[in-house]
């Protein structure tokens, strides 16, 4: 039961709401290890054939889909005819060794009876933690998209040493919205979203189909002491929608199990629960940039590249760079200074400090020839920097 005595969550009234999907490009579908396997039953082929035919009609309609998928761990436990999940670290990495076969084996094959290649992306939360590594997997994730293909996201089970535990791709699933600058993220599962109380229990619970991501009494409901809705998984959704709207990501909890729920949710349908964000994407995003992050070094521009930067809104690209301070690696924040040395931007390296100073003031047909391969054209991406 939630907790009466708490503050009722802030609603969003339905005036002048938004519609995450239908307004968004570029989405994050999780979808949960009941409705992958069919409560444990096996992959249901039926089910993951519906959401490819369902991210077709989203490809259609212009926008970019990131699949988050649980069951790999549910899906091994079958193959290796074990009833009960295991305990020791070593048997769930096992499990989820011998199910994440299958899961991608599905995936590709019901998808593509739909036209949409796909691709398998194992990640561990510290890949996202590593500045190095988080630009390298969100490098591949927009290249992904690009190319047309939908990347289907699984936490790296087979080598997570952190306990594996039930939703945890909850919170996977809102990272890579943060990574990928994501404008929603869609979670499925077997619930139809976020209620005042249990409604298996309390016959006057009620949906709460608008509310304002990050609210501490939605926690409260969704986890606080004596909650069964807690124990079955919603805390991670709710905490999920909060890590989201950091980066201005909004979220929908809906039932995976409703027909056609992404595409309705696509035409603008007010499906299961949608948690706002308050503060805009690209806002968020600058906000995360300028305020925490340790500058490793820093850049200095010629006159024009400052430029480029400040009026016209451009990558820095390292033909512009004149002179580099400190030692930094790829992914590293640094500060870019124009010519009298005033920090004008910071961002996300792509090169190291090494790196730099051999391609500085050279164009970026070059780098490959100098450094022996090319990370990406740009020094830092515009979507990695922020002016101050």
């Amino acid at each position: 039961m939630a907790d009466r005595s708490a503050a009722p969550p802030a609603e969003v009234p339905a005036t002048g709401a938004v519609a995450p999907l239908r307004e968004g490009r570029r989405i994050v579908v999780k979808v949960g290890s009941s409705l992958v396997t069919n409560e444990g039953r096996g992959l249901d082929e039926q089910a993951i054939s519906q959401w490819g035919a369902q991210i077709a009609e989203l490809r259609a309609l212009g926008k970019e889909v990131v699949m988050v998928s649980s069951g790999a761990v549910a899906e091994g436990m079958k193959r290796l005819g074990w009833s009960r999940r295991p305990r020791a670290m070593h048997e769930l990495q096992a499990a989820a060794a011998v199910g994440q076969m299958g899961l991608a084996q599905v995936y590709e094959t019901c998808f593509r009876a739909h036209g949409l290649g796909t691709a398998q992306v194992l990640l561990t939360h510290e890949d996202l933690a590593d500045r190095k590594r988080y630009l390298n997997a969100r490098s591949t994730l927009l290249a992904l998209l690009a190319l047309g293909v939908v990347p289907i996201i699984n936490e790296n089970d087979t080598v997570v040493t952190d306990e594996i535990k039930f939703g945890d791709n909850d919170t996977l699933g809102a990272l890579v919205a943060n990574l990928i600058d994501a404008d929603a993220l869609v979670i499925l599962t077997d619930q139809s979203g976020l209620f005042t109380a249990d409604p298996r229990r309390d016959p006057q619970a009620r949906l709460l189909e608008r509310v304002v991501a990050g609210d501490p009494a939605l926690e409260a409901m969704a986890g606080g002491a004596g909650s069964s809705i807690g124990r079955g998984g919603m805390i991670t959704k709710v905490l999920a929608a909060r890590r989201a709207a950091s980066s201005g990501a909004h979220t929908v909890v809906a039932s995976g199990r409703e027909a056609q729920v992404l595409v309705r949710l696509a035409r603008g349908e007010s499906i299961g629960t949608q948690f706002i964000a308050q503060t805009p994407r690209m806002a968020a995003r600058k906000q995360w940039l300028a305020d925490h992050l340790q500058l490793r070094g820093s850049v200095r521009l010629d006159a024009g590249a400052a430029r480029a930067l400040v009026a016209g809104g451009r990558s820095l690209l390292p033909i512009g760079v004149t002179e580099v301070s400190g030692e930094f690696e790829r992914g590293e924040a640094v500060a870019i200074r124009d010519p009298e040395g005033r920090e004008i931007a910071r961002g996300l390296i792509n090169y190291s400090s090494s790196e730099t100073r051999l391609i500085m003031r050279r164009p970026s047909s070059e780098i490959e020839s100098i450094l022996g391969f090319t990370e990406e054209p740009e020094l830092v991406h515009r979507d990695n920097l922020v002016l101050r």
